[in-house]
């Protein structure tokens, strides 16, 4: 644990969410085929997830996945669907750290090894009480919204609910991240300063830190001085 996360422990986030960006421009500058990066990256990914729950962060939601990467070249998503498999497929040794494991994001378009892995995942890592590791995996925030939007309406016409009591609560319930607390920080490497559609919802009053650091050279450290920046904002809340 670095010497500046010590003198910051007292305000670590409990919840941070974070856009893995930067893994093919990462490979670019190295010569190297853009499938690289995204192995680098989920090497980062574990490596960041560890060092979340040593210092007591709660929550972690990483953006994997969205719902625009499918434009990719197949090539690529081919790859990024294999990491994720083996990432699955070693589950196991996550339930043994006591993280448990959730995802989010429309599981639908996946192939049906990959969703059975990722059910077998959640089951098995439900009763630990450690760290939550959420991967948003084919998730958009937009889709998000009209998922909970529509689940809500079929209620309705079902008769099961008066659309007059449909408030912000109940609309939560129905996101893929009910139970789940809003993201106190969000961070994005890689230079890049937009949200990409990650958590429109669940950002509203989240703390935002842009770091110009490609993800697979994301290291703790970094981590680390988000976390100082943090710890200097002062979250109103709407208020004064």
């Amino acid at each position: 644990m670095s010497e500046e996360h010590q003198k910051k422990s007292f305000s670590v986030p409990a919840h941070i969410a974070i856009i893995m960006d930067g893994n093919g421009r990462w490979a670019k500058r190295r010569g190297l085929p853009r499938n690289a990066g995204h192995k680098q990256g989920a090497k980062a990914f574990e490596n960041i997830c560890d060092y979340c729950q040593k210092i007591g962060v709660k929550y972690v939601t990483a953006y994997a996945f969205s719902t625009e990467n499918w434009k990719r070249p197949q090539s690529e998503v081919d790859a990024i669907m294999e990491l994720l498999r083996s990432y699955l497929k070693e589950a196991s040794k996550q339930a043994k750290r006591n993280v448990r494991l959730l995802f989010l994001g429309d599981r639908k378009p996946l192939a049906s090894d990959l969703q059975q892995l990722m059910e077998s995942a959640e089951r098995e890592s439900e009763k630990n009480t450690g760290i939550t590791v959420c991967v948003a995996l084919n998730y958009g925030g937009r889709a998000e919204i009209a998922h909970s939007a529509r689940e809500l309406a079929q209620m309705a016409a079902r008769g099961e609910l008066d659309p007059d009591s449909i408030d912000e609560r109940l609309f939560e319930r129905h996101l893929y991240t009910a139970g789940i607390p809003d993201p106190d920080l969000l961070i994005r490497p890689s230079g890049e300063l937009r949200l990409s559609n990650f958590l429109l919802w669940q950002l509203a009053y989240t703390e935002f830190v842009f770091q110009d650091v490609l993800w697979p050279d994301f290291t703790p450290a970094h981590l680390d001085q988000a976390i100082a920046q943090y710890a200097k904002r002062n979250r109103r809340f709407g208020g004064i």
